[in-house]
């Protein structure tokens, strides 16, 4: 039978050229290649390979900061080539279907979800160990959910597709609200619990605890907006419990802010890394391409693709953590030392993104889906919005502040300790592609951007909850009518 792979060709925007030019290792061929273990570990890599291809989709290029820079932490420059633009749009509110960068994530997760039905849909046929199955089995589900997840919170009602068969009615499928797309995530994310091992077999994969960890923030999201299920912030306070009770089982931790944003190689494969993507900038098909220039400014040679919005920065509180997330001096080629506000956009940039020698834009740093600081906040605010506020959702938020060289929190109101949970996860986390997501579901889009410094780009118009999603991408939206409707 013919595999959803062909319609992918046709629809999900992929185009000729770069599927023609795919690294055929990894590559889904049909029945026949997962027959056995083998076959059916590279229809594994294949899958991964979806959100790790640096020019073509995924998670590895500043198209990423680009996709949340509707959050108050992130902003671009007020001026520069097409790329730019396109940031600019996500910026002002003003996103077209034809903005790259939206698509890059599009093409990225729809890409992978393909690649994990077919595993899904065929392992039954695969002869070998159980175990090593039961592994690729989960990892794909686990895939398949992440997918799925920055797919509903960046479009909204979206295709799902968990067919591996190709029909001609997938060349017309039809939107599926979020309700349904979570529910699907949840179940995914359930049976890849079950099937993965507590250890990591590499670093960049997920573990049980990994699992764990995006089912809790999946719930956590599932109870604000669009779904507003306040039910699932019990669910999402004891499985975020779980990874942190099991920390060392699952070998998570936190790990010092030197390392982890110290543009070196130390920073790979920290205890912090629930689930990170890992590069490799010995390979440029999957290479990491948003450290270094992308995030530097102009007077040290960078791309400046990506910078902090001055308000955020206005705001964030001094002290370790704050020294080490900004960049604010910048030296130019004749050691000239230039101020941020002196400098050609008056805006500081992000030091957590800089390599150590930063004069490239290519490193095997890792992409961080979910931080260890991920659980505890999650855990902290859950647990504090699904009760009463406990010593351990105050040693779940003071663990991270402590690390941050901020003083404990003690005696506030359930309201004020979920403020200060909501605001922690701001600073902890800046630049990072999660303020976006956070203030979508918790409905502050419009206050976050209220306050723009008078340097930060302005949205154009009225923020509203239309532009909470994106629209799909263009090429997409040509093939198949009903994804504009």
């Amino acid at each position: 039978m013919r595999k959803i792979f062909i319609l992918f060709v046709l629809f999900s925007c992929l185009g000729c050229k770069d599927f023609l030019e795919e690294d055929p290792k990894g590559a889904i061929v049909g029945n026949n290649a997962i027959s056995d273990v083998q076959g059916l570990e590279a229809a594994l890599t294949g899958t991964y390979k979806g959100l790790l291809r640096t020019w073509t989709r995924g998670f590895l290029n500043s198209s990423t900061q680009s996709f949340a820079m509707g959050g108050d932490d992130l902003s671009t420059i007020t001026a520069g080539n097409l790329p730019k633009m396109w940031s600019r749009q996500l910026d002002q509110f003003d996103v077209t279907s034809g903005n790259t960068h939206t698509a890059f994530i599009w093409d990225g997760c729809y890409k992978t979800i393909q690649g994990a039905n077919n595993i899904i849909n065929n392992y039954k046929q695969t002869n070998g160990e159980q175990a090593k199955i039961n592994q690729i089995l989960g990892e794909a589900y686990f895939l398949r959910a992440l997918s799925y997840y920055w797919l509903v919170r960046g479009f909204g009602a979206i295709p799902l597709i968990t067919t591996s068969d190709f029909t001609d009615e997938l060349l017309n499928v039809t939107k599926t609200e979020p309700a349904a797309i979570y529910t699907l995530i949840e179940d995914d994310l359930k049976k890849a619990e079950e099937l993965v091992a507590d250890k990591k077999r590499d670093p960049g994969r997920p573990n049980r605890g990994s699992v764990k960890a995006l089912l809790a923030d999946v719930y956590l999201t599932e109870g604000g907006w669009p779904i507003k299920n306040q039910s699932k912030y019990a669910l999402a306070a004891a499985k975020a419990r779980e990874v942190i009770d099991n920390k060392t089982l699952y070998g998570f931790d936190l790990v010092d802010l030197s390392i982890l944003w110290g543009g070196t190689t130390a920073a790979i494969g920290t205890a912090e890394e629930v689930m990170a993507f890992h590069a490799s900038s010995n390979y440029g098909g999957s290479v990491n391409a948003y450290y270094g220039h992308p995030g530097t400014p102009s007077e040290e040679g960078g791309w400046e693709d990506f910078c902090s919005e001055i308000h955020f920065f206005n705001k964030f509180p001094e002290g370790k953590r704050k020294d080490i997330t900004f960049h604010t001096k910048f030296v130019k080629a004749d050691g000239t030392i230039v101020p941020w506000q002196e400098s050609k956009e008056k805006k500081p940039y992000f030091r957590k993104f800089r390599l150590q020698v930063n004069n490239t834009w290519q490193s095997s740093l890792p992409v961080h889906m979910i931080r260890y600081a991920h659980v505890l906040l999650v855990y902290a605010e859950a647990a504090a919005r699904s009760g009463s506020v406990s010593p351990e959702a105050y040693a779940a938020l003071n663990a991270v502040r402590t690390r941050a060289g901020l003083e404990v929190l003690a005696g506030l109101s359930t309201e004020n300790f979920v403020k200060a949970v909501v605001d922690e996860r701001a600073w902890e986390f800046a630049g990072e592609f999660t303020r976006w997501f956070d203030l979508v579901r918790l409905e502050m889009v419009e206050s976050a951007n209220a306050n723009k410094d008078v340097n930060d780009l302005k949205p154009i118009g009225s923020i509203t909850k239309a532009d909470y999603t994106f629209p799909v991408p263009l090429k997409d939206a040509n093939l198949n009518p009903n994804l504009t409707e």
